[in-house]
């Protein structure tokens, strides 16, 4: 099913997870969480992503840090949220997905909204859409762009043991939602946001305040395929 909403309601918590875990070995080994957007005045893509958690009405917000993390701490922003340190973060995605879930369990959430540090194109609005469509009764959410599944990814409770269990190497939470792709609702973004990520030196491009501004005007997906994490 997909959907096409940017409406949000109050309702029961519902959690924001940014994984920010990556050493961003092609990037020369410097964090991603600790790259500057120029769109923003040099304020790191980790910021960027809890604002946008925050923005769309995110909340608890939990941060998973790995490589760097005393580096990337010292870089918090305004943005309250709780750090969890994944010492397994070389393991992969899928080590920091099973971290943040955890985290959240004593938490009152009821469902989360899991956002990758090195997108800096999704923003707020795409959470904020993948969020009212949980609002109106979706369990399990993706954006999609194009047609294809991207991130933000949002997962009731009853889906986070599942998808913890799932969650092995770099593979996140994709062999889970493929598992229930009959379960899962899936949220256009185009309009709002692109799903290119950062991960060579080529891709720095993106932090350009021009490339912040063309992922809002083109309805395509950006120029790489959406990751399917």
């Amino acid at each position: 099913m997909t959907t096409d909403t940017d409406a949000t309601d109050a309702g029961p918590p519902v959690a924001g997870l940014l994984l920010a875990a990556g050493g961003g070995r092609r990037l020369g080994g410097r964090p991603k969480a600790l790259l500057e957007h120029g769109e923003d005045g040099g304020r790191t893509l980790m910021e960027r992503a809890l604002a946008a958690l925050a923005g769309a009405g995110c909340a608890p917000l939990h941060l998973v840090l790995g490589a760097g993390a005393q580096e990337v701490r010292a870089r918090l922003g305004p943005t309250p949220c709780t750090v969890v340190h994944n010492s397994r973060w070389a393991d992969g995605m899928g080590s920091s997905l099973r971290a943040g879930l955890e985290s959240l369990v004593d938490t009152p959430a009821t469902a989360v909204v899991v956002l990758l540090v090195d997108q800096p194109r999704v923003g707020a609005p795409a959470v904020a859409r993948v969020l009212a469509a949980h609002r109106a009764g979706a369990s399990l959410v993706a954006a999609a762009y194009g047609g294809a599944r991207g991130h933000p990814v949002l997962l009731a409770r009853r889906h986070w043991a599942g998808a913890a269990r799932a969650a092995t190497g770099d593979r996140g939470a994709r062999a889970y939602l493929a598992a229930h792709a009959d379960e899962l609702t899936l949220v256009e973004c185009a309009d709002v946001g692109a799903p290119d990520d950062i991960d060579t030196p080529a891709d720095l491009t993106l932090l350009r305040p021009e490339a912040h501004r063309e992922a809002h005007r083109e309805a395509p997906p950006g120029r790489k395929p959406p990751p399917t994490h």
